[in-house]
This record gives structure tokens, sequence and C-alpha cells, in this order.
């Protein structure tokens, strides 16, 4: 079977309780460059990574939580399709996609612990260009 090769990091989607608040400590703490700021969620740019953070104050324990959304990883559109087919090809669980979103095709999937992840063909620069 042939392996999907991920060219790298891409992004990784944290869901916290209060936007402002975790944005004062990514900036501060990491020192991260805001790049958008909805109403619900904000870009950050990290090297050649980026973060969003998405205010989620629903997900409260015990049955929700808040933390890491997922983890992406960025694939080369050509590669895109058929790392899709590996995934299928190894009863891989896709929860979304795949699909155009946010300014490249996306798919997110599980690892065998049920840890959300995504293959991602997008930069950050094209998410800003289509993003609301």
């Amino acid at each position: 079977m042939d392996t999907p090769v991920a060219k790298g990091f891409s992004h990784g989607t944290i869901d916290v309780s209060n936007l402002e608040k975790s944005l004062n400590f990514y900036i501060d703490t990491f020192g991260m460059e805001l790049i958008h700021h909805g109403r619900r969620d904000v870009y950050l740019e990290w090297g050649a990574a980026w973060v969003c953070l998405q205010e989620r104050p629903e997900l409260q324990p015990p049955n929700l939580q808040l933390g890491v959304n997922h983890v992406a990883f960025y694939v080369d559109p050509e590669e895109f399709h058929s790392a899709v087919e590996t995934l299928r090809k190894a009863h891989v669980p896709i929860v979304r996609g795949p699909v155009e979103r946010g300014g490249g095709w996306t798919v997110n999937f599980l690892d065998p612990d049920g840890t959300q992840l995504e293959f991602h063909t997008g930069t950050l620069e094209e998410r800003m260009k289509v993003w609301q």
C-alpha cells in the first residue's frame, strides 16, 4: 500500500472557552502574529505554520472538552486524492471530506485513538482570501 507523504505540519485548531484571553496568551507567550480576527475565531501565524483558535464555550466537561480540535498536515495538491484513497484502502475512519474548503482540499480522519487529523492542501494566505 502507498503511504501518503505529508510534507510537514500545516496547522492546529484549538477549541477555547474565551477567545480574547486565549488570543493574548498565544501572542504574548509564543510571539504569534494575528492574521485574522473573526467573531468566534482567530488565525495566528507562527513561522511556516498557523494556529486557529475557535471560541467554543459550550464545550465543557464532563461530556465535551476544550483543547486540541485537530492537527493538520500539508499535502501537495497533486497528491491529495491519492492520499485520500490510501486512507480508504486502509479503512481509516474519515469524519469529513474530502471537500474543498478554506482555500484548499481537506479531509479529516481519525487515528487509532480517535484523535482527529487532517490532510490539507491550502496555505494560510489562501485561507485568508476566502475566510469570513
